[in-house]
């Protein structure tokens, strides 16, 4: 086990907020001498079902963690995911309906144990407590916040400034949040920046219990591809957990040399002094930033397929985009179709893209080409004959089969 200085040098590498860190060093020494485990929550609203590299900032610290020992509650909130958390937000988020929230824990479940030991990973679901308060519990939970201090929170100031409408289940959110952490009795809480007051909350309820109050780290939001915006899909400046091995290999290749490092900090298993000699031994000259940027694409790539599937992405890229060739996996499809196929919606049959409105922003775009040849017109239909190669972006292939 690392000492409690190696401890602390990992847990708190890359975070922006810690409160606070004599707590959690006191918490850190009484569990190595008890040998009890802490209890490690981060909550998750299941909004969005498919992951990308700036959700998983949250899941790496808590491996961190997991790495050291201590118990991690991954809290899908499907009590909370039907209330709508408005956080950042400058209007009321739409409710999920339980059928969203089902479906999108399903697949939140199956992504987030590329990262985490399922072995050693508690996931749990609000609604086991949350659904138990009745309307006393609700009230009496209420009384616990004043509005004033309600209003304290940055997206609730600017529109009771600005007059927007601010719905009395909103108010709630973050005291339920909070009472997460008394039902879990959380030594630590995750979360990202946007979520520090309700992770505050969560001190306040456990303390007003008479529990120890929990330790509150919160974390970046990453910075997306394009170095400035945090990473989004709406953007489309993300990496996907689940695009294939060729996107996520090709993706991290893009990033600058500095947004490299970025994620080096708060995505790569490596440590903070190695990180470090690759740093200096950029800024000497003795390794090319290509070299590092592939070190790191390996990794992730690796992580999320498999050891071989970044090998062989790594080759195709070599192939593809030095040697100008087509690479060696090239996914064959068969359709059958007797009439001419709308090319957004083809795209879309052959899951090269998530819809037709996606399918012709990239061919508006200029990046879907045929045998070769771009197309730029969004009305383009493809006659069901022969074989046809179809490419979208820089790294998806598919060879159509028409029968």
């Amino acid at each position: 086990m690392p000492s409690i200085e190696e401890q602390i040098a990992l847990l708190e590498r890359g975070i922006v907020d810690c409160i606070s860190h004599g707590e959690l060093v006191k918490k850190l020494k009484k569990s190595e001498e008890t040998g009890v485990p802490l209890r490690i929550k981060a909550g998750f609203d299941p909004t969005a079902p498919d992951l990308h590299l700036g959700h998983t900032v949250l899941l790496q610290k808590l491996k961190h963690f997991q790495d050291l020992g201590h118990d991690i509650y991954f809290l899908i909130g499907d009590f909370t995911g039907m209330i709508g958390d408005p956080t950042g937000k400058s209007e009321t988020r739409k409710a999920l309906t339980r059928e969203d929230v089902a479906a999108n824990a399903e697949s939140y479940k199956t992504q987030v144990f590329k990262i985490l030991d399922p072995e050693k990973t508690k996931v749990v679901f609000n609604s086991e407590w949350l659904s138990k308060l009745d309307s006393f519990d609700m009230i009496r939970l209420a009384s616990e916040l004043t509005v004033a201090r309600m209003l304290e929170r940055e997206d609730f100031k600017v529109r009771f400034r600005e007059g927007s409408p601010i719905s009395i289940h909103e108010f709630m959110y973050p005291l339920i949040q909070g009472y997460d952490s008394v039902a879990l009795e959380a030594d630590v809480e995750l979360g990202g920046t946007d979520q520090l007051f309700n992770l505050l909350m969560g001190r306040d309820l456990q303390r007003s219990r008479g529990q120890e109050p929990q330790v509150v780290l919160t974390l970046p939001l990453l910075e997306g591809l394009d170095g400035v915006n945090k990473m989004s899909k709406s953007l489309g400046n993300y990496i996907g957990v689940s695009e294939s091995a060729n996107d996520i290999y090709g993706k991290v290749l893009s990033a600058s040399d500095e947004l490299m490092f970025r994620y080096y900090e708060l995505l790569s298993d490596l440590s903070s002094e190695k990180i470090a000699v690759l740093r200096a031994d950029m800024e000497s000259g003795e390794l090319h930033p290509k070299e590092i940027k592939k070190q790191l694409a390996r990794e992730l790539t690796a992580r999320y397929h498999s050891d071989e599937a970044a090998i062989q992405a790594e080759q195709n890229f070599e192939k593809v985009f030095r040697k100008g060739g087509l690479p060696d996996d090239i996914p064959e499809k068969k359709i059958q179709s007797d009439e001419a196929i709308w090319l957004p919606k083809l795209l879309m049959d052959l899951e090269m893209v998530k819809s037709t409105s996606d399918g012709r922003r990239m061919v508006k775009q200029g990046a879907v080409s045929l045998d070769g040849e771009k197309v730029k017109d969004m009305n383009t239909n493809v006659s069901p004959e022969g074989d046809l190669l179809i490419k979208v972006g820089k790294r998806r292939f598919c060879k159509v089969i028409f029968e």
